[in-house]
């Protein structure tokens, strides 16, 4: 199994396929190429493809009236975006970009929908997916108005470090690949104020901080921080 094959087997719409499927599936994805900061897609745009990241990272964004940016998601390997406009075939309701240089799979929506009228159980898996993202976006609503930035801040990053983080003997390393500015966008508030909650959980020895990463030294504390509870 090669390393595309390895990745694409973890994203929802291979989750229902045997190993034929997956194979003649994957022949009709095309491989995208994108540099750092480079457009996907923008907001408005007719969606007629979903995409699965291979490499890289893509972030979501949404723009405001006043020109403000919320940053809805961070994708990495294994996950899919872009299948919303196949179940409702309207314009994108998100920017997409390139956090980092990206490779990415995809596959146009009238390729999949004979797969899916064949296959129920894909759809089934795709949905579920769907659902999950439902979940994680009335839940940063309910953040927004219930929980205060520096216990965002650090639900964040440990939804950052859950994806992306590396554990090592000095800590969990998270090359989130976030400049300041998206991960305010990201918390929902603004640089000043996510600086100054990152700059007091460092000086209580939770984490350290470098330029688009960071080291978490004491998850717990950061999790009780977030109110998401003991881990188990």
């Amino acid at each position: 199994m090669d390393h595309t094959e390895g990745v694409l087997k973890r994203a929802p719409l291979f989750d229902a396929l045997d190993d034929e499927g997956a194979r003649t599936l994957r022949k009709q994805m095309a491989e995208v190429k994108l540099s750092r900061g480079e457009h996907l897609f923008m907001e408005g745009d007719d969606g007629d493809a979903l995409y699965v990241v291979i490499d890289g990272k893509m972030k979501l964004t949404r723009a405001a009236a006043d020109g403000r940016e919320n940053l809805l998601s961070v994708i990495g390997p294994g996950e899919m975006f872009g299948e919303l406009s196949l179940f409702d075939p309207r314009p994108r309701t998100s920017s997409a970009s390139a956090v980092t240089d990206a490779v990415l799979a995809s596959l146009k929506h009238e390729a999949l929908m004979p797969w899916l009228r064949e296959r129920p159980e894909v759809s089934l898996h795709m949905l579920r997916a769907l659902a999950q993202r439902l979940r994680r976006a009335n839940d940063v609503t309910a953040d927004l108005v219930f929980t205060d930035v520096p216990g965002r801040v650090a639900k964040n990053l440990l939804d950052l470090a859950e994806r992306f983080g590396n554990q090592e003997p000095d800590g969990l390393h998270v090359h989130h690949d976030l400049t300041q500015e998206e991960l305010a966008q990201l918390v929902g508030a603004s640089r000043e104020t996510v600086n100054k909650a990152l700059a007091d959980f460092a000086a209580r020895g939770w984490l350290q901080i470098s330029a688009r990463s960071v080291l978490i030294l004491d998850q717990e504390r950061l999790r009780k921080r977030a109110r998401l509870g003991p881990r188990r």
